[in-house]
């Protein structure tokens, strides 16, 4: 479910995304939908298929302070953070900010790094603060994280923790395109790169004033039982050794609104919910070992729930 976005400034987002990646046009809504909401993503899949070109073009597409950490097994808390470093000339200590402090920030392949360091960002994406020697120190607003990684078959990489893929608010599949779609990137490659042309299309300001808006977004109350009865039920399914938390509601809720808001509409509904209830809940769902031996998916799981869950059907503008 796909709609054309009513938003003006968010349209000229995504035509600016489209310039560079391909087919992709619902992966760019939900980043899109991540960031209005003041949620992070995940993007996950196999290396080669545009994950960190698409950070990289949203992240050009707005006026914001962009930083990039690349996630390799040596890196340190520290090295995400920052770090207190001595001046004998002042005799005082100062700090030296990390890579986290900016607007938008790039965690690429982030599960190729120890568990110890990728639980550095778990306190910025959660209360949007970094606490270094005892001092907590305030992020930027707008603070979005669009982390990468590959699939953890592969070797090198290392499961990210439930606390960590909880603080995500959704976890996106990019995909290989499509025949005609990687002919296209094929003959953009022969030619200047086009995320080089990009030019920043709104202003951190309005971005700022979106997100406010987004939160005014009407949301009945039908809508809410409906959200909660989702994640109760994962919590009760046979197949699910630990369901979706109180955090995976909210999360759902404030989705639903930001990509409601896209689409220009002042309230949600319950198309809303369903759409984006796979990508808000399927990372957040640990299914039992023998759901995994049986070929279940948390997808799987989510979409079978909600075909058991009425839908409500009262009227649902204010």
């Amino acid at each position: 479910m796909i709609y054309e976005t009513k938003q003006p400034k968010l349209e000229m987002i995504l035509r600016n995304i489209e310039k560079v990646i391909i087919g992709k046009r619902d992966i760019a809504e939900l980043s899109l939908v991540a960031l209005l909401a003041e949620g992070h993503v995940l993007l996950e899949d196999v290396p080669g298929v545009g994950k960190t070109m698409m950070v990289r073009a949203l992240a050009k597409s707005i006026s914001a302070s962009f930083k990039r950490i690349q996630f390799t097994p040596d890196l340190l808390p520290s090295d995400v953070t920052g770090v207190s470093i001595f001046n004998p000339k002042e005799q005082e200590f100062i700090f030296r900010a990390g890579p986290i402090m900016g607007n938008i920030i790039l965690a690429d392949e982030i599960n190729r790094t120890s568990p110890k360091t990728q639980s550095a960002l778990l306190e910025g994406m959660e209360e949007a603060s970094v606490t270094v020697d005892g001092v907590t120190r305030t992020l930027d607003r707008p603070f979005f994280v669009m982390a990468t990684q590959n699939p953890i078959e592969y070797e090198g990489t290392y499961p990210l923790p439930e606390a960590q893929l909880d603080r995500f608010l959704l976890k996106i599949k990019m995909g290989y395109p499509e025949l005609a779609e990687e002919i296209e990137v094929l003959t953009r490659a022969q030619k200047v790169p086009p995320i080089e042309e990009l030019d920043p299309v709104i202003t951190l300001q309005e971005l700022r004033e979106l997100q406010q808006e987004v939160k005014n977004v009407h949301v009945e109350d039908s809508i809410k039982r409906y959200i909660v009865e989702l994640a109760r039920r994962t919590r009760n399914h046979n197949s699910v050794y630990l369901g979706a938390s109180p955090r995976g509601s909210i999360a759902l809720m404030k989705a639903a609104q930001a990509f409601a808001f896209l689409n220009g509409r002042d309230y949600v509904l319950p198309d809303d919910v369903q759409y984006l209830a796979p990508t808000v809940f399927s990372h957040r769902i640990i299914l039992k070992s023998e759901a995994k031996y049986e070929g279940m998916t948390a997808e799987t799981v989510i979409n079978e729930i909600m075909l058991k869950i009425p839908v409500p059907v009262k009227r649902l503008v204010k």
